[in-house]
């Protein structure tokens, strides 16, 4: 597959403007487990309220732990399966809603995971792979899977791998494939000064 590069209104660094969620995974390229460490470093050294880093991350990595692995296929709905069954890692990600130090509810776990997983997708880039972030999943079913506590918010399941062919891809996924990258324009999502009032 090409790199896509996003049409940006200003230059910005190749990470972002090229990181976008393929679904052509190359299942023969399995990741060592050195390069599995780095991924998660990554988002280890993410920034958190009070340091607290409440991102749980279960790692389902098919080279080390196929059950794993197949159980987490199995917790994604079907049309996600479909492809997701070629990246040879899928991580569930999960947030502690509670703070370490005091036990009191973190009500930025969530946003602090979500920085986290985009420095997993990030560091992904850079290093030559592809990421999905799915929201298509079985909650109960990855909760009992993967015994994740009940307060504890499932987030995602992330696809992490290198891209490869798209051609076990039906005609619509081949399509989404190869579209150009869009974004709304700033001024819908960015404001100067007060809400609605658009940056530019």
């Amino acid at each position: 597959m090409t790199t896509k590069h996003a049409d940006t209104a200003a230059p910005i660094h190749d990470l972002m403007a090229t990181r976008w969620s393929g679904r052509a995974f190359d299942g023969s390229r399995l990741l060592a487990a050195e390069q599995v460490t780095a991924l998660l470093e990554a988002a280890r050294w993410s920034p958190s309220c009070y340091g607290d880093q409440p991102w749980r991350f279960v790692v389902c990595d098919k080279a080390r732990d196929a059950g794993a692995w197949q159980a987490a296929v199995d917790c994604l709905v079907p049309f996600n399966a479909g492809w997701a069954q070629h990246a040879p890692l899928l991580v569930v990600i999960c947030a502690d809603p509670k703070f370490g130090h005091n036990g009191a509810d973190n009500r930025w776990a969530a946003y602090d995971t979500g920085a986290a997983t985009l420095a997993l997708c990030l560091q992904a880039n850079a290093m030559g792979m592809s990421t999905h972030q799915m929201g298509g999943f079985d909650e109960a079913k990855t909760r009992a899977a993967f015994g994740i506590p009940a307060d504890a918010p499932i987030m995602a399941i992330v696809a992490v791998g290198y891209l490869g062919s798209d051609a076990g891809l039906d005609a619509e996924l081949r399509e989404r494939e190869h579209a150009a990258r869009a974004r709304k324009p700033l001024g819908e999502t960015f404001f100067a000064g007060g809400w609605g009032k658009a940056y530019v």
